[in-house]
């Protein structure tokens, strides 16, 4: 399956979160990145990390330098930090192309919420 040509293209992060036009609560900011609390969240701790200016995907960094890149991840890694620390795990995911609902280069961090024995439970599931 293919967006065929001219379809609309949806960056909320540019459009809506980073216009002011969606309010967030920030979490961690840098002069060229943004971590905040999703503005809907599927997760106890679901926050999203990105650049401050577009930036298509992961794969794909359009016009945005690889510094870009290097700064979005560290915050990313300074905030799954965080959330590592205070509730023992977290998952790091970014998506890329037709699972990647916003085309602006973001990443989840995200603590889903299992006890310790729900997750060691499911050890060798995780990965594969």
């Amino acid at each position: 399956m293919t967006v065929k040509a001219g379809a609309a293209v949806s960056d909320f992060y540019c459009d809506q979160a980073l216009s002011g036009l969606v309010p967030v609560e920030k979490v961690a900011e840098t002069d060229r990145a943004l971590a905040f609390h999703h503005t809907n969240p599927s997760h106890p701790v679901h926050i999203v990390v990105i650049p401050k200016e577009h930036m298509p995907s992961l794969t794909n960094l359009g016009d945005a330098d690889e510094g870009l890149l290097t700064e979005v991840i560290s915050l990313a890694r300074k905030v799954a930090a965080q959330v590592e620390a205070e509730h023992g795990s977290c998952s790091v995911i970014t998506n890329l192309g037709l699972y990647q609902e916003s085309k602006h280069l973001h990443w989840h961090v995200i603590f889903r919420g299992e006890s310790d024995e729900q997750i060691l439970s499911t050890h060798g599931r995780h990965d594969g």
